[in-house]
C-alpha cells in the first residue's frame, strides 16, 4: 500500500507539467510557477480531500490562484497612480502642500498595509458604508468587522507614526488637525 506522500509525489510529477503549461498560458513564467507550486501545496494540505482524478481541481487551483495575484496587482498598481498623480501635483499654497503631503503620507501608510486592513478602511472610510454594510461586502459578520476595522486603524496609525509621519512634520509647520485624513483614525461609521 501507498504511503500519502508517495501517492501525491506520484500525482506531482504526473501532472506539474500539465498545470503549468496552464499557467504559462495565462501570464509570465515566473507567475505561473507560483501559482502552480501553491496550487500543489493547497493539493498537500488537502490531499485526503482530493478528486480521483485531481487534475480539474489543481487547474482550477491554479486559476484562482492568479485571479487572486492579478487583482493584488491591480490594487497595487493603482495605489501606485494615484501616488504618482499626487506627486507631480502642483501645489498651490503651504495649506494645500501640507494637505497632499498628508494624504500622500496617508497613501503610503495605507499600501503597506496588509490587503484586509486596507479593504476594511477603504470600504468604511473611502466607500463610507457601516459597518453591517461592509462586513456584507467583506463576507464576514459585524462584529468580526468592526475587530477587523479596529486593528485596520491601529497598524495605520503606527505606520502613520514611522518615518513619512515624521518627515511630513518635518516638512510642514503644523498640520491641520480638522482634516479628512487625520479623520480616518477618528471616526467611526457605526
Amino acid at each position: 500500500m501507498e504511503t500519502s506522500a508517495e501517492r501525491f509525489t506520484e500525482m506531482y510529477v504526473r501532472d506539474y507539467p500539465r498545470v503549468l503549461a496552464f499557467a504559462l498560458r495565462r501570464t509570465d513564467a515566473t507567475t505561473a510557477r507560483d501559482a502552480t507550486d501553491e496550487a500543489f501545496l493547497q493539493a498537500w494540505r488537502r490531499f485526503d480531500e482530493l478528486p480521483k482524478n485531481p487534475l480539474p481541481w489543481l487547474l482550477v487551483t491554479t486559476r484562482n490562484t492568479l485571479s487572486d495575484e492579478w487583482r493584488r496587482q491591480d490594487r497595487q498598481r493603482c495605489l501606485a497612480e494615484e501616488l504618482a498623480k499626487l506627486e507631480r501635483s502642483v501645489t498651490v499654497s503651504s495649506a494645500a502642500e501640507a494637505a497632499a503631503l498628508e494624504r500622500i503620507s496617508v497613501l503610503r501608510a495605507l499600501a503597506r498595509l496588509p490587503d484586509q486592513d486596507r479593504e476594511s478602511l477603504m470600504l468604511t472610510v473611502w466607500d463610507g458604508l457601516s459597518y453591517g454594510a461592509a462586513a456584507a461586502v467583506a463576507g464576514c459578520r459585524p462584529s468580526a468587522f468592526a475587530v477587523r476595522v479596529h486593528r485596520a486603524r491601529r497598524r495605520l496609525a503606527k505606520e502613520l507614526t514611522k518615518e513619512d509621519l515624521q518627515s511630513l512634520r518635518r516638512q510642514t509647520t503644523a498640520l491641520d488637525p480638522s482634516s479628512s485624513t487625520v479623520r480616518v483614525l477618528k471616526d467611526d461609521p457605526r
